[in-house]
């Protein structure tokens, strides 16, 4: 009887057994798929101890340990939105106005720091992926970078164009000054919003989702406590009004950056965060922006279309701009979970493309639209049933309650056919064909939405103007579905079910 050196390993169920080769101990928790000439075929989960757990974690167990936190943490985002608008709305409802109005300025402050944050995060986590550090470390640093240049940019704006932004918009005159203390304080102080979604995107990409919950949390929750104190002057702090409410978000925000910044450095010990000797990196900033650019440019639409649809809107009345401004900070309580889910998903996504994990690639994507369509069907069925409820939050008037009881109802609709779209563009990004993602919003949002609005305008009919929202969301689903189809048949059918464990042969008795 021969024994040949390599030994087999077969492993059933849970269980988990270890080989060494090579100087590395491997890891298999997934049954043995077959034995063909003397090679084992292991799932792709077979791994080196001690790898990310975005490569070996059971998927559904995974996903929820990334996601939950940041589910959360964008939940109390969400109460922080509704709060702060529930606040200024006892000022007066032109306050409520002024503070919507601001809406697409600071999106476009969130659209910047998120896209560039995309960038960082696939970038990061196919290097992790691929085990190379030094691109991983680089990613890190030269986003850093990117983030202090964005705040500069708007530092610029909030000193010199705010009043004339909102004189575009509208000509009551306690609008605009409202407005204008609002948005210059959000504006010369962005450094903290910023720093704090690229310190926290950093923590994500390596894992981390329960340490970015813990910042955005403590940001929110200052900034919770602050706003009546500093909008009312409680506690013989004076009277702000909608400066008071500014001045509660931007030190929300420095607070959490800092205490991002000081996570990073302390427990992010796969990344290296250093100034000293720290010179950008055209090549890795072309790459991050290569994911990014076009996730900007996707998410600045909505501050186009904001826009448009404020003007559409104070052609009928300035209830109807407020209306709207209620809406958004109210369906931030229904998407920003969603896109807590999205931020948990797609560095899983990014990782296990970069390390060809095929299966635990599907079953993310899957798992994630199952999530996501439950989540916006609750949100549905919310605002169908208590839209009346919703708007008396922020002190509604008799024709605010009119026009909004019916918008929401409206507008809610879409929600059916979001969950889908949102996970759709979130893969496309993770895959880096972000291009994709931007075709869609652009198609939803410029080229239907608000030609839709406008037509409809044109009947003198204000409540007419909602149904544009299900009418570009229903467009976005068949091409988020045809784009989706073409990216699993490019990109992930390709990818090998099996994968052979080089060097490893079968157990031979002669």
């Amino acid at each position: 009887m021969t024994l040949k050196p390599a030994i087999i390993i077969i492993i059933t169920g849970s269980v988990t057994s270890q080989f060494f080769r090579d100087g590395h101990c491997y890891s298999f928790c997934e049954k043995l798929i077959h034995i063909q000439k003397g090679v084992i075929f292991m799932r792709q989960e077979s791994y080196p101890a001690g790898e990310n757990k975005m490569g070996v974690m059971p998927v559904n167990r995974l996903l929820i340990t990334m996601a939950l936190p940041m589910m959360i943490s964008m939940l109390v985002q969400a109460l922080y939105n509704i709060v702060d608008s529930m606040f200024v709305s006892m000022i007066s409802e032109n306050a409520l106005t002024a503070v919507s109005l601001a809406f697409p300025v600071q999106n476009l402050m969130i659209a910047i720091a998120t896209g560039t944050g995309v960038g960082i995060n696939a970038l990061l986590s196919k290097s992790l992926g691929e085990k190379n550090f030094t691109e991983a470390n680089r990613a890190a640093n030269n986003g850093v970078f990117l983030a202090v240049l964005s705040s500069l940019a708007f530092v610029i704006f909030g000193l010199f164009f705010t009043r004339f932004f909102f004189e575009t918009q509208t000509n009551i005159g306690e609008i605009v000054d409202y407005g204008t203390q609002y948005l210059a304080i959000c504006s010369v102080v962005s450094f903290g919003i910023f720093g704090q979604i690229t310190f926290e995107r950093l923590l994500q990409a390596t894992g981390k989702t329960l340490l970015t919950m813990c910042t955005q949390t403590t940001g929110a929750i200052i900034n919770l406590i602050l706003d009546p104190i500093m909008i009312f002057g409680l506690f013989g702090f004076p009277k702000m009004g909608v400066a008071g409410a500014a001045a509660a978000t931007v030190i929300g925000q420095v607070v959490a950056m800092l205490f991002a910044c000081i996570l990073n450095l302390r427990k992010n010990h796969e990344l290296t965060l250093k100034l000293r000797g720290f010179r950008p990196n055209g090549g890795t900033i072309r790459r991050i922006y290569a994911v990014g650019v076009p996730s900007i440019i996707m998410a600045s639409i909505t501050s186009v279309m904001t826009f448009g649809m404020n003007k559409i809107l104070l052609a009928f009345t300035s209830t109807a701009t407020a209306v709207f401004g209620v809406y958004f900070k109210l369906q931030s309580f229904i998407f920003m979970p969603v896109m807590g889910l999205n931020n948990g998903m797609v560095p899983i996504i990014a990782y296990n493309y970069g390390a060809q994990k095929k299966d635990r690639l599907v079953k993310t994507i899957k798992l994630s639209m199952l999530y996501a369509v439950g989540l916006m069907i609750l949100g549905f069925l919310v605002f169908q049933l208590f839209p009346g409820v919703l708007l008396s939050i922020f002190n509604a008037s008799p024709d605010m309650l009119a026009i909004g009881t019916v918008a929401l109802r409206i507008i809610s609709l879409s929600f059916l056919f979001a969950g889908f779209c949102i996970i759709s563009l979130s893969v496309f990004q993770a895959l880096g064909n972000a291009v994709l993602s931007l075709i869609v919003s652009v198609a939803r949002q410029l080229v239907v939405l608000l030609p839709a609005a406008y037509l409809l305008s044109l009947t003198g009919n204000l409540d007419a103007i909602w149904w544009s929202f299900p009418i570009a969301e229903i467009a976005s689903v068949l091409f988020s579905a045809a784009f989706l189809r073409r990216i699993y048949h490019q990109k992930i059918l390709p990818i090998s079910d099996a994968v052979p464990v080089p060097g490893t042969q079968t157990e031979t008795v002669e």
